[in-house]
């Protein structure tokens, strides 16, 4: 049974082994405000017990518009320096949590929205997604981990395009550069994520730990210490119970039971 939990900004749905946020600012079309980001931050810092997977989504037609520009004038450079590293806190936080998150994307997706989505493992959009980075309009910079994120999703060079131009791709390009890996029908991105969410969270857990906090680094690192880390991460998933399981299931033709 559905247990809804109803917070100002951020609705939370537990679901057996699946959470489902769903952002719920609608009248500015889920912009992130320093409430809405200190919410996800609350979900991410302590997640309620049982949870093995989360989808993260928006509300009103629209996953997330960026971040609230009526919050972002009132800063001088020291404050807006400090708000930009809480943004990346808290996107690594989102990554690193080691819950596996599912985004279920439609309209706006769009400056922090898109930061926000790439700190996400798994990507749905619907037809009607727009992907932007729309800060040189604004006379701003990214902030919220793009430079990194979106610009290791894009290369260096199509992302500065993108944010001189003030370009929006649909979600058909989208997919074809990695904003998104499934393209669902319309109206059909949260149910196309919940059952990505079920065959993750049927993962072994430990198995799923592993990809989400040694890929990302593993690219940061160079070619020796990557391939070192791999074997570690190796040694330690390929001697466990659950390792033991997921062989003799596919020994005796069946499906596993991961603890």
């Amino acid at each position: 049974m559905n247990k809804p939990v109803t917070r100002p900004l951020l609705d939370i749905t537990l679901e057996g082994p699946v959470a489902t946020l769903t952002m719920n600012r609608p009248a500015k079309r889920n912009a992130m405000c320093d409430g809405l980001l200190a919410e996800i931050e609350a979900f991410f810092a302590a997640p309620p017990k049982g949870i093995r997977v989360v989808i993260l989504t928006g509300t009103g037609g629209h996953f997330c518009a960026g971040l609230d520009l009526s919050e972002h004038v009132a800063r001088d450079a020291e404050g807006t320096l400090r708000h930009s590293r809480n943004w990346h806190r808290v996107m690594d936080l989102v990554q690193f949590s080691g819950l596996p998150v599912v985004s279920a994307m439609f309209g706006a997706v769009i400056g922090g929205g898109l930061e926000l989505a790439a700190a996400t493992h798994v990507r749905v959009a619907e037809p009607s997604t727009i992907f932007q980075l729309p800060e040189g309009r604004r006379g701003i910079f990214v902030g919220g981990g793009a430079s990194v994120r979106v610009g290791r999703i894009l290369g260096a060079d199509r992302m500065c395009e993108m944010m001189l131009t003030g370009r929006a791709y649909s979600a058909e390009e989208g997919l074809a550069l990695g904003l998104t890996h499934y393209l669902a029908p319309e109206g059909q991105a949260l149910a196309q994520a919940r059952d990505l969410a079920g065959r993750i969270a049927a993962n072994a857990q430990l198995s799923n730990f592993m990809m989400i906090q040694a890929l990302a680094r593993i690219e940061d690192m160079g070619r020796a210490d990557g391939l070192f880390t791999e074997s570690l991460c190796a040694a330690v998933s390929q001697t466990s119970r659950d390792a033991e399981e997921g062989l003799s299931a596919f020994l005796e033709r069946r499906q596993p039971k991961f603890r």
